[in-house]
């Protein structure tokens, strides 16, 4: 073979090579193991509505004696997180609002970076150890949306048709290779 048909098949070879190469580059992202993202979320509240004049009712109430405070926010499960394919940590908590919305919060998050990570509420148990990666997507879940961060703080709204009491477990799944990162027993 001369030196001319030599480089065309190396050019040929070395087109799919490339190709596959980018492909996995982007599947597995890689780099994401290295780079954090760290979101710190205050304590969420209850949209402030206005209030509606009313009269007072009362002695105290007619004297300017102040009323009392807004409820603040009221956990109504929470939860240790365990590892699963990657070393994991943090509380979970889902948390009653004033308004009656829940959200749902991790605080003191500490897990690995990755491609397409959400974070599941399920029915599932929280199995620790392999056996425990893959059982998530094998009943009820629903999806709170895009993992922020891989640490810190970080708050997941409830849509308001889900009752948090239906669900027993969270966990942070890839999406991509149907796997949980880690997880969480919701206990009340």
């Amino acid at each position: 073979m001369g030196g001319r048909a030599a480089r065309r098949v190396v050019a040929v070879a070395a087109v799919p090579a490339v190709a596959a190469a980018g492909l996995g580059l982007y599947w597995f992202q890689p780099w994401k193991l290295w780079v954090d993202e760290e979101v710190r979320e205050e304590l969420p509240t209850a949209a402030a509505a206005a209030p509606a004049p009313r009269q007072p009712s009362s002695a105290a109430e007619s004297s300017g004696a102040p009323s009392s405070p807004a409820a603040g926010p009221r956990t109504v499960a929470d939860g240790e997180l365990v590892t699963h394919e990657y070393r994991t940590t943090g509380t979970v908590r889902v948390l009653r609002l004033a308004d009656g919305s829940h959200t749902l919060r991790f605080e003191g998050l500490d897990t690995s970076n990755g491609p397409d990570l959400h974070v599941w509420l399920t029915d599932a148990p929280v199995i620790e150890g392999k056996e425990g990666w893959h059982v998530f997507d094998d009943g009820k879940y629903v999806s709170l949306g895009k993992l922020k961060g891989n640490k810190g703080d970080q708050n997941y709204p409830l849509p308001a048709d889900v009752d948090p009491a239906d669900f027993s477990s969270v966990t942070i799944w890839c999406d991509r290779f149907d796997v949980s990162f880690g997880a969480a027993e919701l206990t009340v």
